[in-house]
Parts: C-alpha cells; structure tokens; sequence
C-alpha cells in the first residue's frame, strides 16, 4: 500500500461518530406582528420603496416613475412590458433593460429583503443588469425574519436564491453609505396579492397588455 492509500484508509478508519444536525429553534416572537410594518421599516431603511397596493394603471405608474425608461422586462403575468427575459439569449444583453419586472414569492420582515430565484427571473442577469426593478410582492408571503427565510420552501427548493435588500450600495469603513453602487439604481416593492392577478389582467387588458413603448 502506497503512502496516498495508507493515509486514506487511516483517515476513513477513524471518521467521529455520526451526529444528527441540531434542531434550529423557532426565533419567531410569540403572536401576530405586524409583518407589513416591519417590512416597510426595513426596505426603507435600505433605500427601498414600497408600494402599499397595486397602482390601477400599471402602465402609467411606470411611465410616472421612469419617465425615461424605454425598455420594460417584464418576467410577470400582471404586465406586458417591452421584452421577456426569454428574449435575452447572451445575458450581458440585459444591460440594455431599463426596468425590470419580477414577483418575489417570499419577503422578510425583519430586513425588508425580496427573495429572487432562477424560476422568478427566468435569466438571472434582469435582476442586476437592468437600471431599475419592480417587485410585486403577495404580503401573505411576508415571512417575519431569516430563519423562517432560510426554512422557506421558495429558498431551499430553488438552484438560485438571492435575497435583496433595497438597491445596490456601497459604504466605506466609516459607514458612509452610497446608492446605487453597483446594481440597480432602484428597487420598488409593491404589496401585489397573487390571487388579484388574473382578475386585475382582464379587468385591465388595455393597460396590462400595452403597445410596445417608444
């Protein structure tokens, strides 16, 4: 036996024992808390906005927020937009998206974080390319803080998960904060129950699926 073999086999002759992994507690406080609060706080604290429900018109909200945005992605059933991450084949070609539209499927309250997945943004590179992103958010989906995050079927079951807070800053070591850094310029949450969408998207079928802007 060479000297490679008799090292392993020491090795795997004298593993520990196995252990189970410990039980992680439940950190949630005691009652109902106000989730939505908290969130807000959060995002805010982060440079964030939130939106607290859907605007009517979709179209126009966008248009007022980002009067000079000309190339809308949208990865939502809720809205048309100007392209689909689908059509970004070479993924640095989402830098040309000025406003990208995702629904997270989980947000935290504690830190005013969006939970973004492959199967959210379809082509990764939406979230971080484009200029600006809106959010739409079920807040039934407000979880209240990080282990309950980390315990979420939206992050364990998803081969990329990212939880965003607000959009992208940077501070130096004396805590002077700068937005944006790298990343988006802005980052817009709005409280989007899931169950509205479809009856919003009939309701709403001239503004929802809107002409390609120009």
């Amino acid at each position: 036996m060479g000297i490679r073999e008799d090292i392993l086999d020491r090795v795997r002759r004298n593993q520990p024992p196995v252990v189970s992994r410990p039980e992680v507690p439940d950190f949630c406080r005691p009652g109902q808390a106000d989730f939505i609060k908290m969130f807000t706080q959060g995002l805010q604290l982060m440079a964030g906005t939130l939106v607290e429900s859907p605007p009517k018109d979709f179209d126009a909200f966008l248009r007022t927020q980002f009067p000079s945005a000309k190339n809308v992605c949208s990865a939502v059933a809720e809205y048309t937009g100007d392209t689909k991450p689908e059509d970004y084949l070479d993924w640095s070609d989402a830098a040309s998206i000025d406003v990208s539209v995702v629904r997270s499927p989980m947000g935290i309250a504690e830190t005013g974080s969006v939970l973004l997945s492959e199967e959210d943004l379809h082509v990764n590179t939406i979230g971080f390319l484009a200029h600006d992103i809106v959010v739409l958010l079920d807040p039934e989906r407000i979880v209240e803080n990080v282990h309950a995050a980390y315990a979420h079927p939206a992050f364990r079951e998803r081969a990329y998960a990212i939880l965003m807070t607000g959009p992208s800053g940077s501070a130096d070591i004396g805590g002077k904060e700068v937005h944006p850094a790298q990343g988006v310029m802005t980052l817009t949450v709005i409280l989007w129950p899931e169950q509205a969408k479809n009856n919003a998207a009939n309701a709403q079928t001239g503004r929802f699926a809107n002409p390609r802007r120009t």
